[in-house]
């Protein structure tokens, strides 16, 4: 039977870490019980440099459940998606098949099963979808909405209402792993592997505890970064913008003629104002927009880590 290994990534989940522990611990062990996956089958928590008691609690429940619990422990914070990487990798080499799940359990755990039973007909991805949104508020549902058409718009492949959690075959881990580039948008990258997916469809909870880790600066943020990782078309955009502008401008040239030379010259100081700070604005939008792209291949020409392990907890012992 293939062996399971279920990745968290963890930050200031003190909260809500053994709960979690607990909820996992019972799926592994009914999935075991029905004998859908191996006995040696694992929970791998990523603390990814929690300031609060994260990774002590992981060390506790290891100890209690030291085949069932397994840790990472990342040297410093470097977000979500690396530490969910680092997870993935970590796990790659010590088991058959990955779920990744976050540790709020706002994600339906059950559903699990059934991704197991997709794996076994052949696929190698199954992706965690919400049916719907109405549980968000107004702003959130409608801007994740606006966020999966740009997405669309933008030419990037994604899974409509699929954030992180899906499971893995060990060779689309292994695939996956021979991207390289430190500017990660899981989401977006993981259609681009290509082998054979699926999806199952669950109701997103509440919280059981603790407050988001994602609030709306760092959606954003993510937002941002899975676009401009995936797609040039915004400085298209741009382009098209300035050849409209141009455009624009020479209708204004033959319209000032005409007026001059029919005498009909009327002052336009404000005008012109707004002219010059409408045009200030989108040349500043075109260099930022510019310098952003520059900036993410000044990042990835480094080369740097894109995470440090201090230490890895395992059945065996411990590691590093």
């Amino acid at each position: 039977m293939d062996k399971l290994a279920i990745v968290v990534p963890c930050y200031n989940e003190e909260e809500v870490l053994k709960i979690a522990s607990e909820a996992l611990r019972g799926v592994l062990q009914d999935l075991i019980q029905k004998e859908k996956i191996a006995g040696d089958s694992f929970i791998l928590f990523v603390n990814d440099g929690s300031k609060d008691r994260t990774w002590e609690l992981i060390e506790e429940e290891h100890a209690a459940y030291p085949e069932k619990v397994c840790g990472v422990k990342l040297a410093g914070n470097v977000g979500h998606q690396f530490a969910l990487t680092a997870g993935l990798m970590t796990a790659k080499d010590m088991s058959d098949v990955t779920v990744s799940i976050d540790a709020d359990l706002q994600d339906d755990v059950s559903v699990i099963e059934e991704m197991i039973d997709k794996f076994h007909a052949g696929c190698d991805i199954v992706y965690g979808v919400r049916r719907e949104r109405k549980t968000d508020t107004f702003f959130k549902r409608t801007s994740a909405q606006m966020f999966y058409k740009l997405m669309s718009l933008m030419g990037v492949k994604t899974v409509y209402n699929h954030a992180d959690f899906r499971l893995m075959s060990k060779r689309a881990v292994e695939e996956f792993s021979k991207y390289k580039e430190t500017n990660l948008f899981l989401r977006g990258m993981m259609p681009l592997i290509g082998y054979q997916t699926d999806s199952v469809y669950y109701d997103r909870k509440e919280r059981v505890a603790g407050e988001s880790k994602y609030p709306l600066k760092k959606m954003l943020a993510l937002a941002f970064n899975g676009i401009s990782s995936f797609s040039v078309k915004p400085i298209s955009l741009i382009l098209g913008m300035g050849l409209f502008i141009i455009f624009v401008s020479v209708i204004a040239l033959v319209y000032a003629l005409i007026s001059y030379f029919t005498g009909h010259v009327v002052p336009g100081w404000t005008s012109l104002i707004l002219s010059i700070w409408f045009l200030g604005g989108l040349q500043l939008l075109a260099i930022g927009l510019v310098g952003q792209y520059i900036g993410k291949i000044y990042i990835e020409v480094k080369q740097r880590p894109r995470y440090n392990i201090e230490k890895i907890l395992t059945a065996d012992g411990e590691s590093k």
